[in-house]
């Protein structure tokens, strides 16, 4: 059986974890935090979370551990068969995670954790941020999914880091950069939420964030 290591505030645990959801497959959670302890290095080669263990050994990034179930539970499938259409999912992918996301995260400590953030860094943000978000804008399909009429990766990631960036940009700029940029986000965001496992991640992911801040 499959162990996911890490804790449910993160959006690239929830990633793997509604992956392991939506494609039925049956898995245990570990709370792990991230560290540089020797015990955890040797499951995870950077100390980082999420991490999956497997009865041939663990594995670390969220996308490759994405694509790893993919390829080794067919089932409930999340990529396209055609070869094309399943490098758009991987675009839409690597757009949201690379372009935007990780511009995001850099506010995530003043947005989330009461840190502070400098003004300049926020002004290079946004400028990273508004990019993305235009490049993004000519992406997306909402048809009724992000990329087509199937549920896909791309829908995970989207729903997942969408809230993130939201929350963000509204808390640090306020505004919704998001809206701005995609104004379908919101009835897409409402309408990803009626799956079950959705709900399921987004019920766990509000349990554990209240603990976290508790902290």
């Amino acid at each position: 059986m499959i162990n996911l290591c890490g804790f449910a505030v993160s959006n690239y645990y929830n990633k793997t974890k509604l992956v392991l959801l939506e494609k039925g497959i049956a898995f245990t959670e570990e709370q792990v935090f991230p560290s540089q302890d020797e015990a955890l290095l040797k499951r995870s080669p950077l100390g980082k979370i999420p991490f999956i263990e497997t009865e041939q050994g663990s594995l670390s990034e969220s996308q490759v551990i994405l694509e790893y179930l993919e390829d080794t539970y067919p089932e409930n499938p999340l990529y396209p068969v055609d070869a094309f259409q399943r490098a758009k999912v991987r675009e839409l992918i690597q757009h949201l995670e690379l372009n935007i996301e990780l511009h995001a995260r850099r506010l995530y400590r003043e947005a989330f954790f009461g840190g502070a953030v400098s003004d300049e860094v926020k002004n290079e943000v946004r400028e990273s941020l508004e990019k993305g978000l235009k490049g993004l804008a000519r992406l997306v399909k909402f048809s009724p999914y992000i990329g087509g009429d199937s549920y896909t990766a791309a829908d995970i990631v989207a729903w997942l880091h969408f809230f993130m960036i939201s929350a963000t940009c509204q808390k640090i700029y306020g505004t919704d950069l998001l809206a701005e940029y995609i104004p379908n986000y919101v009835s897409y965001m409402e309408f990803i939420e009626t799956r079950p496992a959705v709900q399921k991640v987004a019920a766990d992911r509000a349990v554990a964030m209240d603990a976290f801040l508790k902290k």
